[in-house]
């Protein structure tokens, strides 16, 4: 019978660099560091080098390859002259290098085979005395540094496997996960993978965790743990409650059945179409999806404006009378296509609405129900239910369709972005034939809707 220690033994073999991979990363490290003061100089300016992240606590996987340099100048020099310095000497540091945009503009490259960022930060004095989000990235490493030894840098490694596992990996708006930040801090906050994930399995949200004992700060969050550099931040702001219920799911899973697999998950199995379409077919719903070009924006643009939009379609639905059974956001592995999909236990509706008035005693408000529809004759009132003015009304949309498929949609609140790639134009599925046609699109989403797992 395989054990929990069997099990976290051959993770940790599997996640630790080799020292081959240690020794290729720590000559480029120190080779990029070389280039970036030696621009530094060119330059004449006073700023210094530091290589912070992962790589930097010795907490990455094995097999990641990434290297994160950051430039740090004094913070009397403008945000202008920041960015114009940060990419000049990013451009020395990865001649091959090209720009990106995080809050400020930084440059991204390859060497030797690690993915590179060069960022340019304020050299502040605090965390608190940030001007820029990035600024307080040496601080973290500074304050995981001073706390993170072998053993718990190696727990590190097997939690963050194991988030990546169970998809909860990732603080970004896409996965509103848990970061590599939150997860170290986790970690050294219970003294070990194990202990940790004994405590999350009976976790009772909220949870708090203040490492530094700040206590200055409220948060209104499934779990909040007080950055120990920076009082006013919960590091764990983007995680979702469903994310915090995912760790605790399956912390309960392993400890119940110790197995690889949860953290070296196997490629699902993806739906035919035809299988899709059954699928579909036997839940007796009403699939509709809304399919359009994805806007080109980041994906932390992208996908908060593809949840807007989602909510917002689907309470324009709502309030229309159309049951919305469940909803999904679908994007394509290439990032090209969008859908919103419903699930719709109601998709028309008689033609006309029933459409209850105030009390007969609330004498002002019923006067004026009266009074706006005792002349209308499209309307069958008003009449008397009880103690209350009733009418029955033409109602304005009898079927979900023909709803999605006007300016109507245009009346919800949507992302500005996906507004517009509506506007340029999208195609209306309707029913489990078509709908299940999305396979040749978003396999992998139309799948996991189907086949949801926690």
């Amino acid at each position: 019978m395989t054990t929990l220690d069997d099990v976290l033994a051959t993770v940790h073999e599997r996640v630790t660099p080799m020292a081959d991979e240690r020794r290729r990363l720590s000559t480029a490290a120190a080779l990029l560091t070389d280039r970036a003061e030696a621009a530094i100089d060119d330059h004449d300016l006073d700023a210094d080098v530091l290589q912070v992240g992962s790589t930097a606590r010795g907490t990455w996987l094995a097999g990641d390859r990434d290297i994160d340099l950051f430039v740090r100048f004094p913070p009397d020099i403008s945000r202008e002259e920041l960015e114009e310095y940060g990419l000049d000497i990013g451009h020395e540091v990865l001649p091959e290098g090209h720009q990106e945009y995080a809050e400020h503009p930084y440059v991204k490259g390859e060497v030797d085979g690690f993915d590179v960022d060069c960022v340019p930060c304020y050299r502040v004095e605090s965390a608190s005395d940030i001007r820029s989000a990035v600024d307080r990235t040496p601080f973290h490493t500074r304050y995981l540094e001073a706390r993170l030894d072998e053993d718990l840098a190696g727990d590190v490694r097997v939690f963050k496997r194991f988030l990546k596992g169970i998809g909860a990996y990732g603080s970004d708006l896409k996965t509103r996960g848990f970061s590599g930040y939150l997860s170290e801090l986790l970690v050294v906050e219970y003294g070990g993978i194990v202990p940790l994930l004994e405590a999350a399995a009976d976790w009772s949200p909220p949870v708090v965790f203040d490492p530094e004992d700040h206590g200055t700060t409220t948060f209104d969050d499934p779990l909040v743990v007080i950055d120990p550099t920076d009082p006013d931040r919960n590091v764990a702001a983007v995680c979702s409650a469903e994310n915090v219920a995912r760790l605790q799911h399956y912390a309960r899973e392993l400890f119940a059945d110790p197995r690889l697999s949860l953290f070296f998950p196997s490629d699902r199995e993806l739906l035919t179409a035809t299988e899709a379409r059954q699928r579909l077919a036997s839940r007796e719903t009403i699939p509709t999806a809304v399919v359009f070009e994805t806007p080109d924006i980041v994906d932390d643009q992208l996908y908060p404006q593809l949840d807007k939009s989602l909510a917002g379609i689907e309470s324009g639905l709502s309030t229309q009378g159309f049951g919305v059974f469940r909803s999904a956001v679908l994007v394509d592995d290439a990032g090209k296509t969008a859908v919103l999909l419903f699930e719709l236990s109601t998709a028309t509706l008689p033609a006309v609405e029933r459409h209850e008035g105030p009390p007969v005693s609330v004498r002002d408000h019923a006067t004026g129900f009266f009074e706006a529809y005792v002349d209308d004759e499209s309307c069958v009132g008003p009449f008397l239910e009880g103690d209350r003015y009733v009418v029955e009304r033409p109602r304005e949309w009898t079927d979900a369709a023909a709803y999605l498929d006007s300016d109507a949609i245009f009346e919800v609140g949507l992302g500005v972005h996906v507004e517009d790639a509506l506007t340029d134009g999208y195609e209306l599925l309707v029913g489990s034939a078509e709908v299940a046609e999305l396979v040749d699109t978003v396999d992998a989403g139309l799948t996991d809707y189907l086949d949801p797992r926690p």
